[in-house]
């Protein structure tokens, strides 16, 4: 069972919602991957998406790779959901910690799916905090960085079909961490849940 923890709205009528809970079950739209490039989905969040999902996340990742290559961070994959009770799931890469350049490419991978759900006329989509597991991305600068790629995001694009982001930790520990980062993005009119 999720709790959103916090909602604000954002550039054009955007709800975000930062939610502790489990991303698998989501019933949104889609569901972002935190992936890597030739979307290998062995551990972390790729892992448990791909074992609640089944063997087609997997399958359509294989081919996918097959057919376009290594995934960028600006530009993620998309493939069913299997089993999972959403539509999509958009596989963004985020940095490995210590690769250079890491906020950039996390920015991108952000950016990068908002930009995917968007172009697939989506209304909702929940993301994990990509980067800050298995990758090392430290957390704190994670929710600086993925908070203002979301808010940058909807603010170029005022037409995306996107109504509703949902921000879904798994953990307490992360969950306090982006909390704090949320007071340095969103207005005290935020709904308090």
């Amino acid at each position: 069972m999720s709790h959103i923890a916090r909602e604000a709205e954002i550039a054009s009528g955007v709800r975000l919602q930062l939610v502790q809970g489990d991303l698998t079950r989501e019933q949104v739209d889609a569901i972002v991957n935190a992936a890597n490039a030739y979307l290998q989905h062995g551990g972390g969040v790729a892992g448990a998406i791909s074992l609640a999902g089944g063997r087609v996340i997997q399958q359509e990742s294989d081919d996918w790779v097959r057919r376009y290559g290594p995934v960028t961070h600006a530009r993620p994959a998309v493939t069913s959901a299997g089993r999972l009770p959403c539509r999509y799931v958009i596989h963004a890469v985020g940095p490995v910690w210590g690769s250079g350049e890491e906020e950039l490419k996390l920015s991108q991978a952000v950016a990068g799916a908002l930009e995917v759900a968007s172009e697939l006329s989506l209304r909702t989509v929940s993301m994990p905090a990509i980067s800050t597991g298995i990758f090392g991305f430290p957390k704190e600068r994670a929710a600086q960085v993925i908070f203002a790629a979301i808010r940058d995001f909807f603010a170029s694009h005022p037409t995306s079909s996107l109504e509703l982001v949902r921000l879904v930790l798994l953990d307490a520990a992360t969950l306090n961490v982006f909390l704090k980062a949320w007071q340095t993005f969103f207005s005290p009119k935020e709904k308090e849940s």
